[in-house]
């Protein structure tokens, strides 16, 4: 019980619970995207399902620290790159958020604004829950991966992921309606989904892409449409205000 009282642990715990809430920023996306396929009334129950899927992968990781350490080690070289397991996860990953990705921005430009019973046929919630599993192993490795290389002590780690976890759970469901509200929302979303489905590619291949980056761009962009629909609200009030003005104006 000593350890309740070490200083050191719960800033070690702080930390590693932020940075895996801000890690966990692409997994909520596309959890929300996915979820917005489906009927409204089972978007909630998906997204749950999703992120309990994604608590559950990372406490069995972190109690299988000797097999996710042993990803580490090369297996072949490309190019004079040594690739791991690791290595292969993160680009097959990858590449699946790419093609997932590409596919909702080509539906979104090109497909029609489906009913919920189209939804159903097109999106079945198992093939839905799969698909975010799939992704949901990828995410979780990089994410224990990186508790791993912040915190030495097992049960620190999964503290900090069922904290992070649980306070995704919180937000998901408004994140996920405001991205299906507003359509540009939704598209810098698959955008930055590209960005990190390129990043993990590009990691994979042992080139590091400072995610940083990725996020303060996508920040930016988020922070400047939000702008961009207030303004356009404060238009459309405007507008009408004017219609209603000149219309009263005809009348009499």
């Amino acid at each position: 019980m000593e350890w309740i009282f070490d200083p050191q642990i719960w800033i070690a715990f702080l930390t590693l619970s932020l940075l895996e809430l801000v890690l966990g920023i692409d997994n909520i996306i596309f959890i929300s995207i996915l979820s917005g396929r489906l009927p409204e009334k089972d978007q909630p129950r998906a997204r749950f399902i999703g992120l309990a899927l994604a608590l559950i992968m990372r406490v069995i990781l972190l109690f299988s620290l000797s097999w996710v350490m042993g990803l580490t080690t090369p297996l072949f070289t490309v190019f004079g790159n040594a690739l791991s397991g690791r290595d292969l996860i993160l680009v097959v990953g990858g590449l699946f958020l790419l093609f997932k990705s590409t596919h909702e921005i080509h539906s979104a430009l090109e497909g029609e604004e489906e009913t919920d019973t189209e939804r159903k046929l097109h999106s079945g919630f198992s093939a839905v829950i799969i698909q975010i599993m799939l992704l949901d192993i990828v995410f979780s490795l990089d994410s224990v991966i990186t508790a791993i290389g912040m915190v030495n002590n097992v049960w620190v780690m999964i503290a900090a992921v069922v904290v992070s976890i649980i306070a995704m759970m919180l937000f998901a469901g408004a994140i996920g309606n405001f991205v299906q509200r507003h359509p540009t929302i939704k598209m810098l979303a698959l955008s930055f989904l590209l960005m990190i489905g390129f990043s993990l590619i590009v990691e994979g291949l042992e080139y590091h892409i400072p995610k940083g980056y990725i996020y303060f761009a996508m920040a930016f962009s988020v922070m400047v449409e939000i702008l961009n629909i207030r303004l356009r609200k404060k238009s459309d009030k405007v507008r009408l205000h004017t219609q209603f003005s000149e219309d009263g104006a005809a009348a009499e």
